[in-house]
């Protein structure tokens, strides 16, 4: 079969041989596919430390057909069912993480193999490409579900990328508001929009926590001993992932702010802990998300309550994987883009 395989820093569609789905196991057609960041740091870590980081298959944000079952199932499905699943997939070596892992193969291939027990089946009216968007979008649904929501509450999104947008839309799904994202990039900031921000703001030219202080109303005085103590209610989500952002959120924003930190930073970062303890901060560190909340992103996506097309910048033949890789690079060009195996 054809997939597309990221060794020593570059990408190409390779021939490998098929997967053959275990006790338990599903094989699936993936239909579509989409390019995470974590796929292009993958690929850049590989080019940094081409020995040490193996080949693999990529891929885990994606919808596929139902073909087969493997020994052991329960056959839950009817053959040619559209599913999706939590890309984890349990195996005689243990968990793996599928399309993050050399042991097993992701979802940019004509074939896959998935855990027949955390299969997802998609219906609805919407095309079946944008449940490849479920994976992301469950990424926000943590993000949240994790901010410790109060009446009241006023939201800053900082950084309006795909886990931006998702974190946006699932604010705006869950009746919440208002919402004020920052990003330098105009065609993100315009994604922003159609996410349902309800004020959007270029950093360079203004300040966003300035734009959202004023919706969140007033500060909470400096210090407990000024005052009765106060719960603020500010919530930054911090979607960046870039060295120094989090230490200018913390900086600017308003005591007492919770912070939810889910852009991936991988280098060292450094902040000034005075600043959190004199404010009396919240930061709170999310990852990835919980099978319930990925079929609720699924949900929300298959009944229309978030509309995931405006996040869709392009679709590509798998054999156009290398020129998708390159196009993500420029963030004013592309959000997400979804490779089509099928």
């Amino acid at each position: 079969m054809k997939a597309v395989v990221a060794q020593r820093g570059s990408v190409s569609v390779e021939t490998v041989s098929d997967p053959v789905p275990g006790p338990g196991q599903v094989l699936v057609a993936p239909l579509a596919c989409g390019i995470c960041g974590s796929d292009l740091h993958l690929v850049e870590s590989q080019a940094a430390m081409p020995d040490l980081v193996p080949a693999m298959v990529l891929g885990h944000e994606f919808v596929g057909e139902l073909l087969d079952y493997g020994p052991g199932t329960e056959r839950s499905f009817p053959i040619g069912t559209p599913v999706t699943s939590v890309p984890y997939l349990d195996t005689g070596d243990g968990p793996q993480l599928v399309g993050l892992s050399p042991a097993v193969t992701g979802g940019l291939a004509e074939r896959l193999v998935l855990q027949e027990k955390r299969l997802l089946p998609v219906s609805g009216d919407i095309p079946l490409r944008y449940a490849a968007v479920a994976e992301p979008l469950a990424v926000g649904v943590h993000a949240v579900a994790a901010a410790d929501l109060q009446p009241g509450d006023a939201f800053l999104v900082v950084g309006c990328g795909p886990v931006g947008l998702s974190v946006i839309a699932c604010l705006k799904a869950a009746g919440l508001g208002p919402v004020v994202a920052a990003d330098f990039s105009p065609a993100r900031r315009a994604l922003a929009e159609q996410a349902g921000a309800d004020v959007v703001v270029d950093p360079a030219l203004s300040s966003p926590y300035q734009s959202w202080t004023q919706l969140a109303g007033a500060p909470v005085p400096m210090s407990p001993l000024m005052d009765t103590p106060m719960r603020a209610n500010t919530v930054v989500f911090e979607c960046v992932g870039v060295p120094g952002i989090l230490a200018t959120v913390m900086d600017s924003v308003p005591p007492q702010t919770r912070i939810v930190v889910v852009g991936v930073c991988q280098q060292p970062d450094t902040i000034t802990p005075v600043i959190g303890i004199t404010k009396e901060l919240s930061i709170r560190f999310v990852f990835a998300y919980r099978p319930d909340e990925f079929a609720r992103a699924l949900d929300w996506i298959v009944t229309g309550t978030v509309d995931v097309a405006p996040f869709v910048t392009a679709t590509l033949p798998l054999e156009a994987a290398a020129e998708a890789f390159d196009e993500l690079r420029q963030p004013d060009k592309h959000c997400k883009i979804l490779l089509l195996p099928s």
